[in-house]
């Protein structure tokens, strides 16, 4: 049971985490809230893969990401 808590507490850190990052790349687009309530796992996958996908484009042409 302690291990299934202790499991939990990660997954609700890494949650945290991404919802913050997402929030953060999608800077005056999206707030925390925004993130965090009204977009779904799957929106918020999707808008991950692209930021992913821009932020490898602008490493291969080096062009500023903005």
């Amino acid at each position: 049971m302690i291990n299934l808590i202790k499991d939990y507490e990660l997954d609700s850190k890494q949650i945290k985490y991404n919802s913050y990052k997402l929030a953060w790349f999608m800077r005056g687009s999206l707030s925390y809230t925004d993130v965090m309530y009204y977009i779904s796992a799957e929106d918020k996958e999707i808008l991950s893969k692209i930021i992913e996908e821009n932020i490898e484009t602008t490493s291969k042409t080096r062009i500023a990401f903005v």
